[in-house]
């Protein structure tokens, strides 16, 4: 080319959840039957939606309307509604010109960091998921920032190291959050959050937090929303209906800002963010539509109820499945539905495999091993023995070695010998070198 028309921050571009797919695929050919352990759908993974909420779909699908454009921050009607759901839940007091949707969360992530200046940076955490990690990466053409979820204290976030890093680098701007986390599964406390919110007040910075699992908690674990705890601190609360419904094909979620009226730098922030969604029109019409509908259905809260009573159970035979093996690190998944294992420090080496008979499935293991992370080598083993396809944890923007699995096989017997099995091939690759 003429010129180097590559952005600076294109390799820090990186979605490891979609790019083992590649890799599982090319042992596909070779006769392994894939079981897909590596995304969160849990359409793919066989969950049936109810007939009700289909029902509700289809008859808003007759409206013409539904086929039209709606209004760039999204229809009028569905942000009143969740305006009044959000002040019912939470204490800070917003209107429906505080909410803007967007084709998924992936669209508003990469506008919430794409608007911000080069220069300045969002710390996020470290097991991190990788739309947020790589799109605030990408905008600043530079690494991630980070600070540590702690997988001994039940992958809460490390505050001191939060504060030292915010108090130590003056381009951190604002704080990113998941809670419920993704990867680790992770429910925070709401002292947790409170001292974020701190940190956050303390030296003017804004949060942001992916709320997408909000209503996805369990083994007695509430995930308190930002809008409870943020006070007079500027934020962005993220949600959709992709993992809640489930519904992730609709590509429909939308943020809630807090306090943009306390701060006119903040404000003006948020008003480039919506004229960067104006430059596209507007989000898709027919999710929205349907969404006070189906949201304040009578049968909404049973159904949440129960899918949070299924992930409960799965979590806790995972759990007691993995607790004792000597060489990792696990907690007991409370909300969304993934679990990630971590490997001790000493635990892996580049001489450990697993037994492979097919010669093509072992030279091509063989292959793709040589010169990886230590926990993809894992992952690319289990994967030629059973074909279980998980994602390595260093793919997260993080230095620990584990891989995160999920919790979504709806074939109670199959979901409890994949982790059986995951459990034998654990324990036999540790003692294999």
């Amino acid at each position: 080319m003429r010129n180097n028309i590559v952005s600076p921050g294109a390799d820090e571009l990186k979605y490891e959840i979609r790019e083992i797919v590649a890799v599982a695929k090319e042992f596909g050919r070779l006769g392994i039957e894939v079981i897909w352990e590596n995304i969160g759908d849990p359409v793919q993974k066989g969950e049936k939606i109810p007939g009700w909420i289909k029902d509700i779909v289809i008859e808003a699908s007759r409206e013409d309307m539904t086929y039209a454009y709606s209004p760039t921050k999204g229809l009028e009607a569905t942000r009143e509604f969740l305006a009044q759901l959000a002040n019912t839940n939470g204490k800070v007091r917003i209107t429906k010109e505080d909410i803007i949707f967007f084709n998924g969360l992936g669209d508003a992530i990469s506008k919430i960091y794409g608007q911000l200046r080069r220069e300045y940076r969002v710390i996020g955490p470290s097991p991190a998921y990788s739309t947020h990690s790589s799109a605030e990466a990408a905008h600043a053409g530079a690494e991630y920032i980070s600070y540590n979820l702690d997988p001994r204290n039940l992958w809460y976030p490390d505050l001191s190291d939060l504060r030292m890093k915010v108090k130590y680098n003056p381009a951190i701007s604002g704080i990113q959050i998941i809670n419920p986390d993704n990867p680790t599964g992770a429910v925070y406390p709401k002292e947790v959050l409170q001292e974020i919110v701190a940190i956050a007040r303390e030296y003017d910075l804004f949060i942001v937090c992916d709320e997408i699992y909000i209503n996805m908690a369990y083994n007695g674990k509430r995930a308190v929303p930002l809008a409870e705890v943020i006070g007079d601190v500027c934020g962005i609360s993220m949600k959709g209906i992709s993992k809640e419904l489930p519904w992730p094909g609709s590509r429909c979620g939308w943020i809630e800002v807090y306090n943009q009226k306390e701060d006119p730098v903040f404000a003006k922030y948020v008003k480039s963010i919506l004229d960067d969604k104006m430059l596209e029109v507007c989000s898709t019409t027919l999710p929205q539509k349907v969404i006070p509908t189906i949201f304040g259905d009578k049968r909404f809260p049973g159904h949440v109820e129960q899918r949070n009573k299924r992930y409960e159970r799965r979590s806790n035979v995972a759990y007691d499945l993995l607790k004792d093996i000597k060489g990792i690190v696990v907690n007991r998944t409370n909300g969304a539905f993934y679990m990630t294992v971590m490997f001790e420090e000493s635990a892996l080496n580049g001489r450990q495999s697993l037994p492979v008979k097919d010669k093509a499935v072992k030279d091509l293991v063989e292959k793709i091993t040589d010169n990886v992370a230590l926990d993809k080598r894992f992952v690319y083993y289990l994967l030629a023995t059973t074909g279980i396809c998980v994602v390595p944890l260093t793919g997260f923007n993080c230095s620990l070695k584990g891989f995160r699995i999920t919790l979504l096989e709806n074939d109670e017997a199959r979901f409890e010998q994949i982790f059986r099995t995951v459990r034998e091939k654990i324990i036999e690759y540790l003692k294999s070198a």
